[in-house]
Order: structure tokens, then sequence, then C-alpha cells
């Protein structure tokens, strides 16, 4: 198993992407904690994987609060004492619309999720990473690499979710932990539906054909792979 002995906190693990990631992992042999807001999902979410035979814990938290993070990552630090894998995959897409229409509110509360997040969810992990490297992966997206009309805060924030990738990377490259982004590309999800819900979603991978470069990511065959941005769907079928 490629992740044996290995301790993973995917974050928005209750469904789509996270959960398909989650469930990879497990399978490799990790132990997995899944965290995300809807506490049922999130359960349910855990059962069934640990019916397919994974060990997986899921913590409730919303990754935009910083003291439900630290506390999280004082619960992890309990259960577990350290951490070799994160994925920053908790998003919000917000509305679609021109910026000119987008509400502040809307706004901020996907900057909170996207980027705000994903930097209090390192914060508060990397403590438990020091001591023995791992692996840092932010879920990106094709809008975080070249912007396009009507996608406002989702793809600045993931812009700048790029752009904490880059210099975490070379910051955290003396303590032997790798950052590197991953888009997923179209993929068959309930949030994809909701930005092209004209879309024929059976066109499209599920979550769980673009889990590949995650686990490579994950596993010691990416040692000393850092600072670069992946593309999902060159791994399907690995």
């Amino acid at each position: 198993m490629k992740l044996d002995g290995k301790v993973a906190l995917v974050t928005g693990g209750s469904r789509g992407i996270g959960k398909a990631v989650a469930a990879a992992y497990a399978r490799e042999g990790a132990d997995v904690v899944v965290t995300a807001r809807d506490v049922k999902r999130l359960e349910a979410a855990a059962a069934e994987i640990r019916d397919a035979g994974g060990r997986v814990v899921p913590l409730q938290a919303d990754v935009a609060d910083r003291t439900q993070v630290q506390g999280l990552a004082r619960e992890m630090r309990a259960r577990f004492g350290q951490v070799h894998v994160l994925v920053n995959n908790a998003s919000l897409l917000g509305p679609r619309v021109p910026i000119l229409e987008y509400a502040e509110d809307e706004w901020e509360a996907v900057i909170a999720a996207n980027l705000h997040g994903p930097f209090f969810v390192i914060k508060a992990c990397l403590p438990l990473m020091a001591t023995g490297g791992g692996s840092i992966i932010n879920v990106s997206s094709g809008v975080g690499r070249i912007g396009k009309a009507r996608w406002g805060a989702y793809a600045a924030s993931k812009f700048a979710l790029e752009g904490l990738t880059q210099l975490l990377a070379a910051e955290l490259e003396p303590l032997h932990i790798r950052v590197n982004a991953v888009n997923p590309g179209g993929t068959r999800t309930a949030m994809r539906a909701n930005a092209y819900p004209e879309e024929d979603p059976l066109t499209l991978p599920t979550p769980e054909q673009i889990t590949p470069v995650f686990v490579y990511l994950a596993s010691d065959e990416s040692l000393g792979v850092t600072g670069q941005s992946f593309e999902a769907r060159d791994f399907i079928g690995r």
C-alpha cells in the first residue's frame, strides 16, 4: 500500500472530490481524517469509507473559522500526534455574476473559505508536519490560472492559492515538506453542475477517476516534487 503508516487530513471531505480522495487514501492504507461543516453528511461519508474497510475519522470544522481549525489541529495531535498529508479541498463556488453585481458578503464568504481556510489549516497543521516532512496539496482550478468572466471571488481565490502554493514550497523545502497544487478539471460534482447547469455530467470523469494524482502527491513517489501545478486528468488511468 502506497500510504501505509501515513496520517492524512482532507478538508471538504464529505462529498465530491474530497470524499473520493479520502476513500482512495484509506484504500492505500492511510489513517484519514475528513472534515467539513455538515455533520450528517460528514458522518455518512466516513461510514461509507469504513464500510469499504478504510480507517477514517470525521471531525466537523469550518475551515474559514480559525478557532475551529485550531481545535481540529489539537484533536489530530491528540489522536495521531502527526500529519503526513494535508489536502486543502474545501471551497465555495459563489455566484456566477459580473463583478459589479457581486454582493460584498458573498465575496467575503468565498475568499474566507477558499483562501483564508487553507491558510488557517496549513498554519495549524504545520507544527504536526515539521518533524517528519510531508505533503500539502492545494486543490486549485483552471480559472485560477487563466481568468474568465463571471468567476469572481472563486477565480481570485484560486489564483491566490496558486501563489500560496509557490511561496510555501520555497519556505518549507528545508523542512522536507512539499507543497503542490492540483487542477481537477471538469469533474462530475455538484459544484460543477451548479457552475455549468447546461453541461451533460456524463461527459465528465467522476471524482474517483481523478484521484491518482492525489495518491501520487501523498506518497513517497513524489518525494522532492514541490512548487508545481498538476492537471488531474493527466493521471487518469495510472
